[in-house]
């Protein structure tokens, strides 16, 4: 397996060298030269068995070059760490409306579906790195969660510094306390004056510097991290056969913001799985569900919403969809992005536009109906939601109601509630607790860095601290 470029000039790697370099050096990302193909028989086949043992099996072509026994180690480690043996768990949501599921992301250890991914992703650093006898500077941008659950699966590890950039001020508390709180030498938490784009752009800058990157031997744990999206593919596979799959078609709404979630389960139904439709559930930051209407990709201004992780405006990920779209041209992506660079837009072909729309649906759900789905769901079911898997609920009912289906609507729950008490206390009357593990999360000592949004004194603040620079 090799990893071609969006962008088309980077040579094609191999999955290690993926997983280190993380950003193409031509600034595209990497995608799989093809899709390994799962028969159905093999999907089936899925059905009732460990989550760790599915994910080895659909990881494994994705992966080569990692030794099989390694990667077992790692993923069984990985799931270890969540709360739930099932690992994603399918919960009914009928009471609301037939044939609608919730899948249940959230019982890792940072509350969050990004923790799915990211400790097997600390893991899989872990074992290459020491294989090397290498050591890497991770750096990293948030909206939220991913800045969590980064931390948490590198903070300790010998062969890694991490530094992760959220949006001063734009972060739940929960959010940024998770962040914020863990004492470890390794890591490094910078609060940038300015928006989760502007985070995204200081990374993708860093990146794009040969010298600097270089210098501090660079590498990411955003979803531009192909080795991010890999390990969540797995979960539309073990929802899917729950429901019926293959032999039936299912449909997914995602919460979408860097379009990296809902990017995976693309990745499933290339790999032979049946699902009958995407749904990209957007917030009031809607460019998504704009350019999958019009077809075109034009900025605006962020909304802060009260559902932080979606305030987005540059979904990095869609990158992947548009090389595919475009009939794996990386000119034609390339010219694009420079098109955004340069004039804040860009027009995806209508051909292009209307072959992904065969597949994707698009849903805008503003704050005042994000609310009403988070009090509705209590009502009916009595489980309190947060507002970015009630945003799924919203773009799931609204999707159906358009086109009416008998498929399963499987909606992917985000986050734990706990995460956002003030918008689930706002909407529902209940405060939720935070679990167990993080009761006394509110007492721990913060530290943490503000820097303005400048990439000259952000480079400065990880050169001065990395123990990996040369």
């Amino acid at each position: 397996m090799r990893y071609l470029s969006t962008r088309g000039t980077a040579k094609p790697l191999g999955f290690e060298d993926v997983l280190i370099e993380g950003l193409a050096r031509d600034g595209g990302l990497y995608v799989p030269e093809s899709w390994p193909p799962l028969a159905a028989s093999k999907i089936a086949g899925f059905a009732g068995r460990p989550y760790a043992e599915v994910a080895q099996e659909v990881m494994t072509p994705f992966a080569q070059g990692v030794e099989p026994q390694a990667l077992a180690r790692v993923i069984a480690d990985a799931y270890a760490t969540f709360r739930q043996p099932e690992v994603a768990p399918l919960t009914s949501l009928e009471a609301l409306a037939p044939g609608l599921h919730l899948l249940e992301l959230w019982h890792g250890p940072t509350l969050a579906f990004k923790d799915v991914a990211m400790q097997v992703l600390g893991g899989l650093f872990d074992h290459v790195l020491a294989k090397r006898g290498q050591k890497v500077t991770i750096i990293g941008a948030t909206s939220g969660d991913t800045g969590s659950a980064a931390i948490e699966a590198i903070r300790g590890r010998d062969n890694a510094d991490i530094f992760i950039l959220h949006p001063h001020g734009r972060t739940s508390e929960v959010q940024r306390r998770q962040m914020t709180t863990v004492d470890a030498p390794n890591v490094f938490n910078v609060a940038v004056e300015g928006t989760f784009d502007d985070c995204q752009n200081l990374l993708k800058a860093m990146f794009n510097d040969a010298a600097f990157r270089d210098q501090v031997n660079m590498s990411g744990v955003n979803s531009i991290n192909w080795a991010r999206l890999m390990p969540q593919i797995v979960y539309y596979l073990t929802a899917a056969v729950q429901l019926g799959g293959p032999d039936r078609p299912v449909a997914f709404s995602v919460p979408t913001g860097n379009f990296g979630d809902i990017y995976a389960g693309y990745a499933a139904h290339k790999m032979g799985l049946p699902v009958e439709r995407l749904v990209i559930a957007s917030n009031q930051n809607d460019i998504l569900t704009r350019v999958m209407r019009t077809g075109e990709h034009a900025l605006g201004p962020v909304a802060q919403t009260l559902a932080p992780s979606m305030d987005i405006q540059i979904s990095s990920n869609f990158e992947r969809l548009l090389f595919d779209m475009l009939g794996r041209d990386g000119q034609a992506v390339a010219g694009l992005m420079d098109d955004l660079q340069q004039t804040e837009r860009f027009e995806v072909p209508a051909d292009a536009l209307a072959s992904a729309s065969a597949l994707f649906g698009a849903e805008r759900v503003d704050e005042a109906q994000t609310l009403e789905t988070m009090r509705s769901v209590h009502a009916a079911t009595g489980m309190l939601m947060d507002p970015h898997t009630a945003i799924g609920v919203a773009a799931a009912q609204a999707d159906r109601a358009a086109n009416p289906s008998d498929a399963p609507m499987v909606v992917l729950g985000t986050a734990h509630p706990a995460k956002f008490p003030d918008a689930v206390e706002r909407a529902t009357g209940v405060r939720p607790p935070l679990p167990d593990h993080l009761a006394d999360l509110y007492d721990r000592q913060e530290a943490y860095d503000v820097l303005p949004n400048d990439l000259a004194q952000v480079q400065a603040y990880v050169r001065g601290r990395a123990t990996g620079t040369r």
